[in-house]
């Protein structure tokens, strides 16, 4: 599909600077061409009123789970795989929740040949080429046993590891001792992304060990969905240059008393914490401790989460809310908009070395989201997209919520229509 040069007009665009001015923002094939007032409109270039409206990078999500953790997706066939959370699904909710590009974590139970692992990673990457309307990439996991043959995906953003004993779905994956997590950090040298067990007395001495290898190694390390103070406060002390954090926005948002009113968030993984736990991630991803958000996207039906606690997904979705959450916050002046901006897109792609995305400015990807920062609406069930139709924070007065969302110049998003004809492209990655 061929589109026409595209210029977006009169938004109040969050420049490179952090500055939000009124400025005109050209597209062509893809790219940003200029960002300025008063732009040249050619005869045939499409425009868009962006008055009232704010213009902002395109969200990258670097934590999202789109098929099932529990289900051994080996023993599917395409058919079968494909309907279970699938691509098209989950990125529709994406693109309306203005994330422009998403990292999906390797989901699958435990495999037992590296070429699985690798089949899998093909898989995804194929299926997500077919079906996916933003951009995307995805990891793949990694045991001690089979390093060597997993240097060959090439396509990957990285590699996933557990520290510790996972629960729930993840349970039956193969737990590593410290011998062989230090193998892993031995050997190869692309980044490490790792979940650490969930257990709130041994979360901070699995963190020290990672920090420990790490360091010990120069190995670049990525600590997936951190939830204690304790952690926080161990990255606050010593936390090298190639270490990078993330926080969800349920964990800066929600503590430990929301499972009192909602069951289905027993089986979460993290689980959420307390009121200081939560002040302290806050103070940390505000100092600059913590490097950037992820939403951690896991959808399931309520009704199977509630059925079946011990086999539930240990997540919730949040695609469709982390942007409005935390503009929400930046409104309340919890923290600016160029932070939440800088957190949830340009920090990411500075992390995971993806060229030409996270930044407003000429030669970057045209991944953009305009919200509107003067409307508050609430989390309704019924307007979610997602699969799973459900959300933690249901009822929650939020603004800014995107009006209109492009991939790579091409509107997918616009005010409550998807086009279902765009498709994202696979992520590059810096070493």
């Amino acid at each position: 599909m061929t589109y026409a040069p595209l210029t977006i007009q009169n938004a109040q665009v969050l420049l490179p600077s952090g500055e939000l001015a009124p400025r005109d923002v050209a597209i062509a094939a893809g790219k940003i061409t200029a960002v300025g007032t008063s732009l040249e409109i050619s005869a045939n270039t499409q425009t868009v009123n962006g008055n009232g409206l704010t213009l902002l990078p395109g969200i990258i999500d670097p934590h999202v789970h789109f098929r099932k953790p529990e289900l051994d997706h080996t023993a599917l066939d395409h058919t079968e795989l494909d309907h279970t959370e699938d691509f098209f699904i989950e990125t529709c909710a994406c693109a309306k929740g203005g994330v422009t590009s998403f990292l999906e974590m390797p989901n699958t139970m435990a495999h037992t040949t590296t070429q699985t692992d690798l089949t899998d990673l093909t898989d995804r990457l194929a299926i997500a080429t077919a079906k996916s309307l933003i951009n995307y990439g995805c990891f793949v996991r990694a045991t001690s046993d089979r390093l060597g043959s997993l240097r060959q995906a090439e396509s990957t953003c990285g590699i996933k590891i557990f520290i510790g004993t996972p629960h729930g779905p993840h349970s039956v994956q193969s737990v590593e001792t410290s011998e062989a997590i230090e193998t892993i950090f031995e050997a190869g040298d692309c980044l490490i992304a790792a979940q650490v067990g969930q257990q709130h007395e041994t979360e901070l001495t699995l963190t020290k060990m990672a920090l420990r290898l790490a360091k010990k190694y120069q190995r670049r390390l990525h600590l997936l969905q951190l939830s204690t103070g304790g952690e926080a406060e161990l990255l606050r002390r010593d936390k090298p240059s190639w270490v990078t954090a993330e926080v969800t926005p349920q964990h800066l948002l929600l503590d430990m008393s929301a499972y009192e009113s909602m069951e289905a968030l027993a089986p979460m993984e993290p689980p959420l914490r307390s009121m200081r736990d939560r002040d302290i991630l806050w103070q940390a991803l505000l100092d600059g401790v913590i490097d950037f958000i992820a939403t951690g996207h896991a959808s399931q039906p309520l009704v199977e989460k509630e059925q079946d606690h011990a086999n539930a997904a240990l997540g919730m979705p949040g695609i469709e809310t982390g942007l409005p959450l935390m503009l929400t916050q930046a409104k309340e002046n919890r923290c600016t908009i160029a932070q939440v901006s800088h957190w949830m897109s340009t920090a990411v792609a500075q992390a995971y070395q993806i060229p030409q995305k996270g930044l407003i400015e000429p030669g970057y990807d045209a991944d953009l989201v305009l919200v509107d920062l003067s409307t508050y609406r609430p989390v309704r069930r019924e307007e979610l997209k997602t699969e799973c139709g459900w959300s933690p924070f249901e009822g929650w007065k939020l603004t800014g919520w995107p009006v209109m969302t492009l991939v790579g110049g091409q509107i997918v998003y616009d005010r409550g229509t998807i086009n279902t004809a765009v498709r994202g492209k696979a992520l590059q990655f810096g070493s």
